[in-house]
C-alpha cells in the first residue's frame, strides 16, 4: 500500500470515528427496563378497593394548536412551528379541559422538553403549576430523545415525553422498552424509542393497580414495527393478568379499530393494515372504545384523531384507546368532542370505572 493511500484511508477512519462519536453523543440510549423516580407529595392517599376511578389518556400535540400543518402530517407539510402565543393557548385549553373533567389519574402524551420546535419548553413543568393542587404524584419518561437531529424538517433538538398525573400514591414506576423500526445503525440512533410508562399504585388492603400510559410507533408505512410493540403490550399486560394484578393502560396506540380501515378514502389509509395488529389486545381484553362504538351507527362520537389536514374538517378516525383487566368494570366512557377540536391533532378518553372489591 502506497504512502498517500494509507493517509487517506487513515483519514476516513479518522472522520468515520468521529462521525461515530458525535451521533453518541447527540442521541440518547435507554435501558430495556428502568426504574423511574416518583414525585408524590405526603397528603397522596392509597386506592380503596372497590373504588371509582376516572381515568382520561390525550396526546396533546406538544401544544402546538390546530393552525398548522407539519412535515409529519402531509408529505407536502409546511414544517411550521406553533408560536408562542398558540402553545399557551394550548397550554391553559388542556388545563382548563383537565380541571372541568377533574379525572383521577391523566395519561398524557407528546409533552417537549428541551425540543426546538417548542421553543426548548418543559411543557410537564408547565402544565403541573396550573395543576399542582389536583394532581400530588406525577412520573414521566422520555420517548423521543437527541440533542440533535440533521434532518431537515427538525434540524435541531427533540424531546417528547410520556406523563402521567394522578391524584393518589404512586409508589413506584419504570420505563418499559418497546421494538423499534428497522433502520440501519446511523438512522436507529436518531429515531424514537417508544416505551411503557408503567405506575404502580398502592391499595389500602395491600395490593396494587398498574396504570401505563404509552404511545406506538407513528408508521409511514405499513411494516411490522407496530405488530411487535403490540405483542409487546399484549405480554406486559398477559403478565400482570397472571399474577392477579388489576391493570389499565391508556394512550396513542396509532392503530385503527374494526371497520374504520375501509371507511378511509385511499390516500389517508396508507400507515394503516386491514387487519389491525390492536386485534392482538381486543381479543383478549376489554376496550374503549370498543369496536362496536368506533365502527357503528354512533361511530361519530367515538373519533379521537382530527390530522392537520386542511382537507379535513374535523376528527376521521379512532387512534386512541383505554383497554382494562377484566377484574376492572366499566362504568361509562366518552371522547370529549365538543370544545376539544382546536386544542390537539387528538381528542382526549375519558372513561370512569370500578376497581376490584376486596374479596
Amino acid at each position: 500500500m502506497t504512502r498517500p493511500l494509507r493517509n487517506i484511508l487513515l483519514g476516513l477512519a479518522l472522520i468515520l470515528g468521529v462521525a461515530v462519536f458525535a451521533v453518541y453523543g447527540l442521541t440518547w440510549r435507554p435501558q430495556p427496563r428502568e426504574t423511574l423516580p416518583v414525585s408524590c407529595t405526603a397528603n397522596a392517599a392509597p386506592l380503596v378497593p372497590g373504588q371509582a376511578l376516572k381515568v382520561m389518556t390525550w396526546n396533546v400535540q406538544f401544544l402546538a394548536g390546530k393552525r398548522y400543518v407539519f412535515w409529519h402530517d402531509l408529505a407536502q407539510g409546511d414544517d411550521e412551528s406553533p408560536t408562542l402565543e398558540d402553545m399557551a393557548f394550548s397550554l391553559d385549553e388542556v388545563a382548563r379541559v383537565i380541571r372541568d373533567e377533574q379525572p383521577d389519574v391523566v395519561l398524557l402524551q407528546e409533552l417537549d422538553d428541551g425540543a426546538k420546535a417548542s421553543d426548548y419548553q418543559n411543557q410537564l413543568k408547565l402544565l403541573q403549576e396550573r395543576l399542582a393542587d389536583l394532581y400530588p404524584c406525577v412520573i414521566s419518561a422520555f420517548d423521543w430523545k437527541a440533542d440533535f437531529i440533521p434532518a431537515p424538517h427538525i434540524f435541531g433538538s427533540v424531546g417528547r415525553q410520556l406523563a402521567t398525573l394522578s391524584r393518589y400514591r404512586i409508589d413506584r414506576a419504570e420505563r418499559v422498552q418497546l421494538p423499534v423500526a428497522e433502520a440501519n445503525f446511523i438512522s436507529r440512533q436518531f429515531q424514537p424509542k417508544d416505551a411503557l410508562l408503567v405506575s404502580y399504585l398502592p391499595l389500602s388492603d395491600g395490593s396494587q393497580l398498574a396504570v401505563v400510559n404509552t404511545h406506538l410507533e407513528r408508521a409511514t408505512q405499513p411494516d411490522q414495527t407496530l405488530a411487535n410493540q403490540v405483542s409487546a403490550v399484549a405480554g406486559a399486560l398477559d403478565k400482570f393478568e397472571s399474577q392477579g394484578a388489576p391493570w389499565l393502560i391508556g394512550g396513542d396506540f396509532n392503530l385503527l379499530p374494526l371497520g374504520q380501515y375501509r371507511r378511509l378514502p385511499d390516500e389517508q389509509r396508507t400507515p394503516y393494515s386491514a387487519d389491525s395488529p390492536l386485534h392482538l389486545l381486543w381479543e383478549k381484553y376489554p376496550m374503549i372504545p370498543t369496536n362496536d362504538e368506533a365502527s357503528g351507527i354512533d361511530r361519530e362520537h367515538w373519533l379521537t384523531h382530527y390530522p392537520n389536514d386542511p382537507g379535513l374538517n374535523g376528527p376521521d378516525r379512532t387512534v386512541d384507546y383505554l383497554f382494562y383487566s377484566p377484574r376492572i368494570k366499566r362504568v361509562e366512557a366518552q371522547v370529549r368532542q365538543d370544545d376539544t377540536l382546536r386544542i390537539s391533532d387528538h381528542l382526549p378518553v375519558i372513561a370512569r370505572f370500578l376497581l376490584p372489591a376486596m374479596p
